[in-house]
Formats: C-alpha cells, structure tokens, sequence
C-alpha cells in the first residue's frame, strides 16, 4: 500500500509516503483550513479490504464539514463582519504628562486607532470620545462628534501632548462628569448599552484615585487601566474593573503596547452562538466555549496535540527538560512571581518520575545560577516546591552566558542528563541580551536538543527565533504581557510522547485491525437497532 501525507504551507502534516504490502492507494491532501480531499484510483480502492473502502468513505464525510480553526475563525468572524460589536459608549482616557516623550505619545494613538478600526462605529453602534490629561483635563473627542472610523481615526491622529503632570483621578473624575453625560453624546443607561473607559498611564498619580474610580464603577462604567513603563500597579487595580485578571493590562514599554490590540477588539466583539453546545466544533474530548469561538482541551492524563483538537496519552517516555529564567531586574518582582508560576503550569503536564521527565533549573542575570540539576527531584510537588523558592536575582541580562551553561552543563551527566535521552531546553527571557548569543544558540540545536524560546515585554523577537528549533513557529513565542503567560503555557506542547514511525507497515495494519473491530462494533448495534425497530412494527400492525 502506497500512502502520500503532504503539507500545505502552515504545516498540518508532513510530506511522508509508504508503500506497504497491501493493495490500495490513497493520498491525503490537508489544506490550510484543515479540510481533507480524499484522491483515489476507483480501481485500487475496489482491490481494498471492505472494511477499510467503508472507513474511507465515513472519513470523507466526517471531515468534508470541520471548522475552521480556532486561530482563524475570530479573524475571519471579525473581517467578514459577523463580530459586531455591541452598542458601547467608549471612552479613551489617555495619560499625556511630561514623563510620556512625543514619540511614546505617537505610539498610543496608533494603538487608539488599530483598537477603533476593530469597532462597528457608528450612533446606534459604538460612540468613542477621547480625555487628554496631565495636570489639566482636555476633552479632545466627544461622543456625539464623530459618527465614522474615518473621522475618529484623524481627530486622534491630531491630539497633542499636555506634558505636565499626572491628576489620573481628576480625569476620572471629568470623564464621570463631562465625557459620560448626555450633553457630550452619551446614552440614557440601559441594560442593553455598555458603558466603558480604557485608561492608559505609565506614573504614579499625584492626587487620589480610589474612590472616584469606585464612583465610576458604580455609575455602570466598565474600566480598563492599561499600566506602561515604572506604572505604579497598585494604582492599576485600584482603578480597574472586576475581574482584575481581565481589566488590567502592563507592557514594559510604549513600543509594545499595539500588541494589545487584538485584545480590546476581541473584547468588544459580540457574539453569542455556543459553538460547543452546538456542535459546531471538533474537539476530541473536551469543548471549552468562549464568546463566539471556544478551544479544545483534554482529560487529565492526555495532552492536547499540535492539531488543537486532538489528544494523546502521553508522559511515557524519559525526557530532560531544563528551564533557563531570566532573572534580570527588567522582569520585576511581581512578574518574577509569575514567571514562576508560568514554570509550575509546565511541570504540571509532565510524568515527573524517576524513570520518565527529568526537571532541571537555572537563573540568569549577569551571571548564571543552577537553582537545581536535571534529577534531584522526582515528583511534581518537590520540583514545583523548589521553584517557588527560587529567588529573584535582579541584576543584567546575559542570555548567550546562559545559553553556553546549558549546553556545557545542565545537559552534562555530571549534572544529572541521561545518555540517549532527549533533551529540552526552555528559555525566557523579557529583554535584550547583553552578550552574544548566535555560537551558544547554534552549539544547543547542533547538539541535538530540542530548544524553545519564551519572550514577554521588551525581549528582541530575532533573538527568540535564533534560539529556536526548527520549525522557528512551532518554537517560539512572544508575549507584551506577563501576565498573558498563562496563553503561552497552555500553546507551548512539548512532546513528551514516543514518536511513531508513519513508515511501519506494522502499524498500517495494526490501524486497520482497529478499524475492522470498530465496524464489527457497529454492525452488531444496528442489528439491535433494527430488530427493535422490527419488534414496533409488528405492535403498530
């Protein structure tokens, strides 16, 4: 039998073929929405096994209505229209004071505009204004002044920096009063009218923010604090919404924060349908809906597979994965903590045993720490007990200095490696490295082992790649938000599962014994089906 996998560019599947002892040909065809196009020679598939013609047949149709994936279906919902967003007065209030540079400042209203350009604008629709603040308050756009994107998009394009000081709660204060009231184009409340603020601020406020932002949320208005630089983030959860998780926001500085984008148009996208009490999903074993989409998962025990759909029992194999944390003083305290909460998640998916997933530990700063080698702990507890521990070393950011620990020791048996075991590395870091990095990068992947790159804030996206196995996408990624970690925890699927052999003819015919026994299954129950539908029959004549 001769089988032809091929990829589309995306990568769904490797180009594989087999040719096999059994008759029959079949080529398989995954396109970028994940459909599949079943190709044969009629005259081959009539040599088939019964059996296997059936199975192909039942796959054709199965798989002729999946979705779309996950990652382009909000994309898609959003460009052709069917992402309304719901009636919202939304309001901008914006921190112009003198610690922000004009260049800064050019970049927060890109991000205004990219956040506008997601919205269905319009009186009965969305209405946007925009507070300019620093020690005074100006309003700059109400919400009855412009009615397009096109309009809004170039009264924000010509806003200018205050540069003074910081009054955060005197522009809260003024939004309460002045941009949420009629006069300014606001809406009577009612339940079917959003009201909501999305603040953005990178100092701490020289007056009070509590309590008018307290009246605030009391009055209806849902509000977003977008924190930026040395932002003070106590000031961020005073002033935003609950829940927090969702209603705050920090990026390490103004060159990332349109990376947050996506977000806030996410955020105002309203959709309804239920996709997994639908139907209208493929997940394998579990369905977790979200607002107009949802995202598979699976049963403990099981990994979610690079398809998104699929899952796998996995952990029954011996791996070495080491973790390399940047510990610079750019990370912080507080994202320290989640850094090392975003490690706990990891080791939560492995088998950690003495004869199965070995975990190993090293910080970096400007000079390198083993926290612990590759086997001093075999079990969950202990190895995410020992994380916890770990303290926060605040100095430089020497990634390249790190990367040659890696390979000359944490891999090494002196540290605890296994020979003939594989070997994953897993880096983060949140800035540029102050060394270089492209020999110990290279020396990692020729050595053989599997490399992932993890980047937050201000990390160099080029040196993430470098330092990434092939293929680049698959291992590495990047966020602007700690904070959005949890995402990246969940995508990042090490495969800690024993990669078969499509070339086994073994398990060509292992696969279809397994198919045959299904079928027999299903035999036997429309028998039964068929003999009570005989036995209705006989009652009705």
């Amino acid at each position: 039998m001769h089988v032809s996998f091929k990829t589309s560019k995306e990568g769904y599947m490797e180009h594989r073929e087999m040719d096999c002892s059994s008759s029959g040909a079949l080529v398989i065809f995954f396109s970028v929405t994940s459909r599949v196009r079943f190709l044969w020679d009629p005259l081959v598939v009539m040599a088939a096994s019964p059996p296997l013609f059936l199975l192909l047949v039942s796959l054709m149709g199965a798989l002729a209505v999946s979705p779309v994936p996950l990652d382009l279906r909000t994309a898609a919902a959003m460009a052709a229209g069917l992402c309304n967003t719901r009636p919202t007065d939304l309001v901008f209030i914006v921190d112009s004071s003198r610690s922000v540079r004009p260049s800064e400042f050019e970049q927060v209203k890109v991000f205004l505009a990219k956040v506008i350009e997601g919205l269905d604008v319009g009186p009965d629709a969305t209405r946007v204004g925009v507070v300019n603040y620093a020690s005074r308050v100006k309003n700059e756009v109400s919400l009855k002044t412009h009615k397009t994107k096109a309009g809004l998009v170039k009264a924000v394009s010509k806003v200018e920096p205050l540069s003074t000081g910081t009054m955060t709660g005197l522009a809260i204060q003024f939004a309460l009063n002045v941009a949420f009231s009629e006069a300014e184009g606001a809406r009577i409340k009612s339940p079917g009218i959003s009201k909501v603020a999305i603040i953005v601020t990178d100092g701490r406020p020289q007056d009070n923010v509590k309590d008018v932002a307290k009246r605030a949320r009391d009055a209806g208005i849902e509000l977003y604090a977008i924190g930026v630089g040395r932002v003070d983030l106590n000031t961020l959860r005073q002033i935003a919404s609950d829940p927090l998780d969702d209603h705050v926001d920090y990026v390490e500085s103004y060159s990332v924060i349109e990376k947050l984008t996506k977000k806030f148009q996410e955020a105002f996208c309203d959709t309804v349908a239920d996709l997994c009490a639908t139907g209208d999903h493929d997940c394998q074993q579990v369905c977790i809906s979200a607002p107009g989409s949802f995202k598979c998962a699976c049963k403990e025990g099981f990994d979610l597979q690079e398809d998104g759909k699929s899952c796998r029992a996995c952990g029954s194999t011996a791996t070495d994965v080491v973790f390399l944390i940047d510990g610079s003083k750019s990370v912080r305290p507080e994202n320290f903590e989640l850094v090392k909460k975003w490690i706990n998640q990891i080791v939560d998916k492995m088998d950690v045993s003495e004869n199965k997933a070995h975990v190993g530990l090293v910080q970096y700063s400007s000079t390198v720490k083993q926290e612990f080698p590759l086997g001093q702990y075999n079990n969950k507890k202990d190895v995410k007990d020992a994380v916890k521990k770990m303290a926060y070393m605040e100095r430089g950011t020497m990634t390249g200095q790190a990367l040659r620990f890696l390979t000359d020791t944490s891999f090494s048996p002196a540290s605890g490696a296994r020979p003939g075991i594989t070997k994953v590395g897993i880096v983060f870091t949140d800035g540029r490295s102050q060394d270089y990095i492209g020999d110990a990068a290279k020396k990692a992947k020729e050595q053989g082992f599997k490399m992932y790159a993890v980047g937050v804030g201000n990390a160099v996206e080029n040196e993430l790649r470098e330092i990434a196995s092939e293929p680049t996408g698959e291992h590495y990624f990047y966020t602007a938000d700690f904070k959005a970690m949890t995402a990246i925890a969940n995508k990042l699927q090490i495969n800690f599962c024993p990669e078969e052999d499509p070339c086994e003819c073994e398990s060509i015919v292992k696969f279809q014994k397994k198919v045959e026994d299904a079928l027999q299954a299903l035999t036997k129950k429309l028998e039964g089906v068929s003999k009570r539908i005989a036995a209705l029959e006989n009652k009705i004549v």
